[in-house]
């Protein structure tokens, strides 16, 4: 038997400019973890939309891909608009330029780039079998086609697939057009089985939080996808408990019951960067990760933060640093973050730090806060655990799962309510310090490896 990932969405979220999001990352490790306990077993595939199948990429060009996403520096919309000289260029422009909006925006700019990719593959396909075509097309083409899509997947799954082996969806794939059928149609050739790892169902069970288009892809690609899925798999018993509710009041029948998987925590720490950015120093600030959207709550924290300020003196209260992209639907909250002077400079935003800026800023946190909305686990939590710091953290869905008894927790709607933790964080001496030995004393860590024990003992 083997496990074939379809590994798409990290290339194409790479493709796009964007460092790894959550998904991303979680996924990444769980590959990792998996080949790690039975390499034999576990292909990778990605998508080839002309011919409306997937095709075997090498494990080594996923590890590059997703290294460079980690690194990924994203360039200015300048940058984009000059790279315009030839095909493969404008592909690069379209995705640099996709970087500079959510990724509910980009969509239609990355369906753009992967329909030029798709016909500069199917132009590579016709130069092979054309005698002495491909040298030439090699030579003048594959440097640039290398850099812009990694190395060329080969083997069709349709034509390799057994029905013992597994596709399993364990990424983002939502944006994809005609995904289901893709699946359907390597189904019934093959007669492997479908794998889904369902991470969220937050565009239908809060749509308030997403963009319309993305409300859209994400119904349109569960009401197809979840009923064909032989094993549903979800990161939290929150989401378990989400998709039954969902199916139930939909009338959208399921093959087999919602199972929880356990979720490693954090991931791979690497080399911390030798200075913090934005000059901080420290112990001198409160770190919150993630993207800036609406779902997250920035705008709570920004509040109990202008209220600390006016509560307390000035040099009590630790600087807020936002960490992460400015996404999308808080085009207000950052008018108000200006128009406040970043609270007197008692609020930093470091835009996509890379991992090496984001190590550094945990380690010499005072705290986290993570007051999202909603989540489908919580991977801030984990990851501040992971550093031995305390997080703050909200009360609702999954996060508690994902924090457990060591951290602190409010009611994410309640401003007075996180004003009166944050303030106790700051002026009582033995809060943090106390629970943070705790978590050092008791805290155990998930590893990965048992992510991926649960994972082939749920798809074996």
């Amino acid at each position: 038997m083997t496990i074939w990932f379809d590994v798409e969405d990290l290339f194409e979220y790479a493709g796009s400019g964007f460092r790894p999001s959550g998904i991303q990352r979680l996924s990444y490790e769980l590959y990792v973890a998996v080949r790690a306990l039975d390499p034999a077993a576990v292909g990778f595939v990605r998508h080839d939309r002309p011919a409306g199948t997937m095709r075997v990429v090498e494990w080594a060009d996923v590890e590059a891909i997703y290294s460079t996403m980690s690194h990924v520096t994203v360039q200015n919309s300048s940058a984009a608009a000059s790279s315009h000289a030839r095909p493969l260029r404008d592909v690069a422009g379209l995705r640099l330029l996709a970087a500079r909006f959510p990724r509910e925006v980009a969509q239609p700019l990355g369906e753009a780039a992967r329909a030029q990719l798709g016909a500069l593959r199917c132009l590579w396909r016709a130069a092979r079998a054309i005698p002495g075509a491909a040298a030439r097309f090699r030579q003048a083409h594959a440097p640039e086609a290398r850099q812009a899509t990694g190395a060329e997947p080969q083997l069709d799954l349709r034509e390799i697939g057994r029905p013992t082996d597994i596709l399993a969806s364990f990424g983002s794939p939502w944006s994809f057009p005609d995904y289901s059928k893709t699946v359907e149609r390597i189904a019934t050739i093959t007669g492997m089985r479908f794998a889904m790892l369902v991470y969220d169902l937050i565009p239908m069970t809060r749509p308030e939080f997403c963009d319309c288009g993305l409300v859209e892809l994400f119904n349109r690609f569960s009401i197809n996808c979840l009923p064909m899925a032989d094993i549903v798999l979800a990161i939290s018993e929150s989401t378990a408990l989400d998709i039954v509710a969902w199916s139930t009041r939909e009338g959208v029948p399921l093959r087999s019951a919602p199972r929880a998987i356990p979720i490693g925590t954090g991931f791979n720490h690497t080399t911390p960067a030798p200075v913090l950015p934005s000059g901080l120093e420290a112990g001198s600030y409160a770190l919150f990760v993630s993207t800036i959207e609406a779902r997250k709550n920035h705008i709570l924290a920004f509040r109990a933060w202008r209220r600390l300020l006016e509560e307390l003196q000035a040099d009590q209260v630790p600087t807020l640093v936002f960490a992460g992209r400015t996404g999308w639907m808080v085009a207000d909250l950052m008018q108000q973050i200006q128009n406040a002077g970043h609270l007197g400079g008692k609020l930093v935003h470091v835009e996509s730090p890379d991992d090496a800026a984001l190590t550094a800023l945990y380690q010499s946190a005072r705290f986290t806060l993570f007051p999202s909305l909603y989540e489908g686990w919580g991977l801030p939590v984990s990851e501040s655990l992971s550093f031995g710091k305390v997080c703050l953290a909200a009360s609702s869905t999954s996060i508690p799962e994902a924090g457990r008894e060591f951290c602190l927790y409010h009611d994410p709607d309640n401003v007075t309510e996180a004003v009166a933790l944050y303030r106790r964080a700051i002026t009582e001496p033995g809060l943090i310090p106390n629970l943070e030995a705790r978590i050092s004393s008791e805290y155990r860590p998930t590893p990965w490896s048992a992510t991926a024990r649960a994972v082939l003992d749920a798809l074996v």
